[in-house]
């Protein structure tokens, strides 16, 4: 195989589909939304994205080997009508090496096209003023308004995009510099002028944040057919997938390889 490749299950349709994204995040929370919707819309491993120059490393969970960037899809309607009518979640808890990024990257947007999928949601977090993200340099550096609140920003690829997110109660963010995936993807999505958008929280990253996490998920309730849940209940089960995923990334290699600064973090 040369080049990466994204792959599903022939039976998957993604026409008209929203597309989440969930890579590596401040906290975690990326991968607690991520496990958050898989639990709640019921979806199914169906596929992922390959590049013979990722780390040679699988996820296993309940005796089942899974690629490190993998996709999940299932019958979820999309709350947005005339917009979308699916939702494909892709996700991973590596952090892509900076020079397969764009690769992978160029080859999302060409699959997505060719696809017709009608737009994507990046979930990314940074982390509170004064902390270090703790992601070797990939988390974005915004500049905002500090609340007592957990904060959330967005960032639109689209004017549509940047309606949605009003729609959403969510400000765009003014200033900063995001990196690693979700900043080449929202590049790329700009001058690609395809709809995309990032919803971003504060987070504090010396641990798993199931705070931020729920904050996050109640932002996408007006999206999706998640749950209704009141906030303690919701922040308690993010507390155990929060729990799940520290497990399961649990051995994973802490220590990076000669020829690649990306792990799997934990």
């Amino acid at each position: 195989m040369e080049g990466a490749k994204v792959w599903l299950d022939k039976s998957i349709d993604i026409e008209d589909a929203l597309v989440v994204c969930c890579f590596p995040s401040v906290g975690m929370v990326s991968s607690v939304v991520a496990h958050f919707l898989i639990d709640h819309l019921n979806l199914e491993f169906v596929g992922g994205v390959a590049h013979p120059k990722l780390p040679a490393i699988c996820l296993v969970q309940d005796g089942v080997p899974l690629p490190p960037i993998r996709a999940y899809a299932g019958e979820p309607i999309c709350k947005l009508e005339g917009v979308c009518d699916k939702v494909l979640l892709l996700m991973s808890e590596l952090i892509v090496p900076d020079p397969l990024v764009h690769e992978i990257v160029s080859s999302l947007f060409t699959w997505s096209k060719e696809q017709n999928a009608a737009m994507g949601i990046l979930i990314d977090a940074f982390a509170r003023k004064g902390m270090k993200g703790g992601l070797n340099g990939n988390e974005p550096l915004v500049e905002y308004e500090d609340t007592e609140e957990v904060d959330v920003l967005g960032v639109a690829a689209t004017p549509k995009m940047a309606e949605i997110l009003k729609e959403m109660d969510i400000k765009l963010l003014e200033q900063g510099v995001i990196k690693g995936m979700t900043g080449a993807m929202l590049s790329e999505g700009s001058s690609r002028g395809r709809n995309l958008m990032s919803i971003m929280v504060e987070a504090d990253p010396r641990f798993p944040d199931a705070r931020a996490a729920a904050v996050i998920i109640e932002h996408l309730n007006k999206m999706l057919p998640v749950v209704d849940l009141d906030h303690e209940p919701l922040l308690a089960e993010a507390q155990q997938l929060e729990d799940q995923i520290r497990n399961m990334m649990e051995g994973a290699d802490s220590e990076p390889s000669p020829s690649s600064t990306s792990m799997l973090y934990g």
